[in-house]
């Protein structure tokens, strides 16, 4: 089956009534969509005949099923360019119509014939039929619904395309288990739910074919010239210099070939799998359904439930999972584990997919994004066509094996050997990936988790600001206030513009705020009070001073930030470090700084150096203490975006360890310099004309 996997998301409820109240296009949909139920049902009724047929022999049967799927996808390598122009010379109506006849009746010949060469043949044939109807559908769908309905009328479409696809497997698998009570009354059924699904697909198509026929909506007029006329050697060539271009790029085509390496060995063996361990074509549907469950949940769900991680990370570790799962799957012989190993493997295989196209739509620029794609897709055929073909080679060369341990039998067959292999495959793609993409270098995966799961990783990972953002955080006494002055002053040494602030206090609300908070009349705060007055003041500061900074191109440099909420009312006070960096994250819309600068100072040192103290300083020093420990736990945790410095240094060391580390910054080389100011050597002959003036009624 040529079908290309995209990435369907549900329409607004709202934006489907609205397609769907279209007459035409409700008619054409629900015809796609038993089209699509009766496709899925054939390419499982298929593959299991294919198996059928092979009389128990294990090398012929994973030949057999392997050529379905490779008379499947080549005519899409080879005639699917050629196949879009010609279906734009036809009358749309009359060509949808007589390829679903024609598919209906290939579908009827197969069981009838029975034998493998003429199931190749009409699979192959049904395949040719489709690459025309494809883009005949394609070209008449905007003809039957309002320009601003075409997207959900898109997503819709492929939603009858792809989510069909489990409860096909649901139905092929009720089939196997009815057709056993059917041969008492129809003998021509007896054990036979292949020949009754293929009866099914054909109905399918027919149904097509008469609803079509009667949408004189579809316009006879050729569509608009598609980029169609590109061969696949064409697409790999010129996609490959896109590619090669860019590190990002690569990481995600090298990716989406391992997810495909990992997909084509479990579709290609599947039925040989589910037959060594001991089921038939009921179990074949249920695992065949399992994988597409997943899969559509993975792409439903994981976005929102992965929604902390960067998307660059999220794609290489969900392809290192989905390749985990798929060695797991190889390794337990047992047909109810494998059925909730292949849900889970479907499920981040789901995560890849739609991480990957996403990833892709955004970084690739729009003037070669569909070369790009040409080059994936094209791509993906190639290398699930290989794989099919590969496969059953390797299974059956392996063959058979029974181990025995002691009283125990254990039969381990050429099948779940390659998906071990191709599972191993697929992690190590996976992990190549993920090192490709990785956009924190320094921080270790466990680290990410660790921040997701306290909600504290989304604003680490947001879009970056214009402009330079840094923090400077540490105990009391510690030297932060000297130390910003100075980065201020060596930055526009360097004609950067540079912004001070601090908190509490960066802005007039601040500063209200700060005798609240730190002077000694207020008396006892409530923990919890305390920590929503810093975020309120945060929330302002960040609203009026250092988000217009960065989107001018400043650098910002702030005297405690997000940090010191963290440490102090979070250790300090001991409440949930968690629960006050996600109070921060929403206050400051989760900006974070681009480095942050850690003074660490023995807090029995810091506080001796102060000469007064306000009503935070005075707290015990056991107080301080852990404040401290916060600090460097947190600079533990993320060595990337931290830089700690020994408090106990010289000023000028400490100062140059800070510049050290902030001339290193990638952002800095962004940030604009300040323009000089114009000198005027001319003189204003006005203003002269006046001096002189001046001087003269002075002199009278």
């Amino acid at each position: 089956m040529a079908r290309s996997l995209p990435t369907p998301s549900a329409p607004a409820p709202d934006q489907t009534r609205g397609v769907m109240a279209v007459p035409a296009f409700r008619k054409l949909w629900r015809s796609m969509a038993f089209s699509s139920l009766g496709d899925w049902l054939g390419l499982l009724a298929t593959t299991a005949m294919a198996q059928q047929l092979s009389s128990g022999n294990y090398s012929r049967a994973n030949f057999a099923i392997a050529g379905v799927f490779i008379a499947r996808l080549l005519p899409s390598v080879f005639l699917g360019p050629l196949a879009g122009v010609i279906a734009d010379r036809f009358d749309r109506r009359r060509l949808m119509v007589v390829t679903d006849i024609f598919r209906a009746a290939f579908y009827i010949s197969i069981p009838i014939v029975g034998t493998f060469l003429w199931l190749y043949i009409a699979t192959i044939a049904v395949e040719c039929l489709t690459l025309f109807w494809s883009p005949a559908k394609e070209a008449s769908v905007p003809n039957l619904v309002p320009k601003d309905k075409l997207e959900s009328a898109n997503q819709v479409s492929l939603l009858a395309a792809y989510g069909t696809a489990p409860i096909a497997a649901a139905l092929f698998s009720l089939l196997a288990l009815i057709s056993g009570s059917l041969a008492g009354t129809v003998p021509f059924f007896a054990t036979n739910s292949v020949d009754l699904a293929l009866y099914i697909n054909a109905a399918s198509f027919a149904f097509g074919a008469w609803t079509v026929w009667g949408l004189h909506e579809i316009p006879k007029g050729a569509a608009s010239k598609v980029d169609g006329d590109v061969g696949v050697a064409k697409s790999l060539l010129e996609g490959w210099r896109f590619v090669s271009t860019s590190k990002i790029v690569r990481g995600l085509i090298v990716g989406m070939v391992g997810a495909f390496i990992a997909a084509g060995a479990v579709i290609g063996l599947a039925r040989t799998f589910v037959g060594d361990l001991g089921a038939g074509d009921a179990a074949y549907g249920v695992l065949f359904g399992s994988v597409f469950t997943g899969l559509a949940g993975g792409i439903a769900f994981g976005p929102k439930v992965f929604e902390q991680f960067s998307r660059r990370r999220l794609f290489g570790a969900a392809l290192t999972a989905a390749g985990l799962f798929l060695v797991l799957l190889a390794a337990i012989p047992n047909l109810v584990i494998a059925v909730f190993v292949t849900i889970l493997l479907g499920a981040f295989s789901g995560i890849c997919w739609v991480t990957g196209f996403t990833m892709l739509g955004m970084e690739v620029q729009d003037e070669v994004r569909g070369r790009t794609f040409a080059f994936m897709q094209s791509l993906i055929r190639v290398t699930l066509v290989a794989v099919l073909a590969i496969s059953p080679l390797i299974a059956a060369a392996v063959g058979k094996h029974t181990f025995k341990f002691q009283n125990t039998q254990v039969s381990y067959n050429g099948a779940a050997i390659t998906i071990l292999i191709a599972g191993i495959i697929a992690t190590l793609i996976g992990v190549v990936s993920y090192r490709q993409m990785k956009d924190r270098p320094n921080v270790s995966f466990w680290s990410d988790i660790s921040n997701a799961l306290k909600g504290e990783l989304g604003s680490i990972t947001g879009a970056p600001a214009k402009g330079l953002f840094i923090a400077f955080e540490g105990g009391e006494g510690s030297g932060k206030s000297t130390q910003t002055k100075l980065l201020k002053k060596w930055l526009e040494d360097r004609e950067h513009g540079v912004v001070l602030s601090r908190e509490p206090g960066g802005t007039p609300l601040g500063n209200d705020l700060r005798e609240i908070l730190l002077s000694h009349r207020t008396g006892v705060i409530s923990p919890r009070a305390e920590a929503l007055l810093y975020a309120a003041d945060r929330a302002h500061h960040v609203y009026s001073v250092i988000r217009p900074a960065l989107e001018a191109g400043d650098v910002v440099i702030t005297d405690r930030y997000f940090d010191s909420s963290i440490a102090y009312q979070g250790a300090g006070r001991i409440l949930e470090p968690g629960e006050v960096a996600r109070i921060s994250r929403w206050a400051t819309e989760s900006l974070f700084p681009t480095l942050t600068i850690i003074l660490d100072l023995p807090a029995e040192i810091g506080l001796g150096r102060l000469k007064k103290f306000d009503r935070l300083e005075s707290e015990p020093l056991a107080f301080h203490e852990r404040i401290r420990q916060e600090y460097l736990q947190l600079a533990l945790l993320d060595p990337e975006r931290y830089l700690v410095v020994d408090g106990q240094m010289s000023v000028d060391e400490i100062h140059g360890a800070i510049v050290t580390r902030v001339s290193e910054l990638p952002a800095l080389s962004k940030v604009p310099k300040k323009e000089k100011k114009k000198v005027n050597l001319r003189p204003d002959p006005r203003k002269v004309i006046a001096k002189v003036k001046a001087k003269t009624s002075k002199k009278k």
